[in-house]
């Protein structure tokens, strides 16, 4: 399950010299036709809440988790008690890299419950998130 938080529903659209100038609908297009032999389930939510009733949902029936919360990696308290409480394991995706950005991107809350982080190698973070979780 490929979870994605705010602002990530404008992907190719948003700010294209920090993320890139293809939509994830795109992206994901092509995971699912690399990948055929593996079920990749998408969600996107810009609201903090169904976020986390979506991690508690896939939380205990999906072999992994791949999360990109966007502004709330630094910011919820709350997905990270969510992420705490499930037995799936999560991957924490980035597509920019959060430390060469402003400050109060350094620290996510998401980190210390997530089994890796994957930060600033753009949307192919993703597939190494996937591989990673397949392994």
């Amino acid at each position: 399950m490929i979870i994605n938080g705010p602002n990530l529903n404008l992907l190719g659209i948003r700010q294209p010299e920090i993320y890139g100038g293809c939509g994830f609908d795109e992206y994901l297009a092509t995971l699912r036709s690399d990948l055929a032999h593996v079920q990749i389930d998408y969600y996107q939510s810009n609201v903090e809440g169904e976020l986390i009733n979506k991690i508690q949902e896939a939380g205990f029936g999906y072999d992994g988790i791949i999360i990109n919360a966007g502004g709330y990696s630094h910011t919820s308290v709350a997905i990270h008690d969510a992420i705490a409480s499930i037995t799936a394991p999560v991957v924490e995706v980035h597509i920019s890299n959060i430390f060469a950005r402003e400050e109060y991107r350094h620290h996510s809350h998401i980190s210390s419950v997530a089994k890796g982080v994957i930060c600033g190698l753009g949307l192919k973070g993703y597939r190494l998130a996937i591989d990673y979780l397949l392994q």
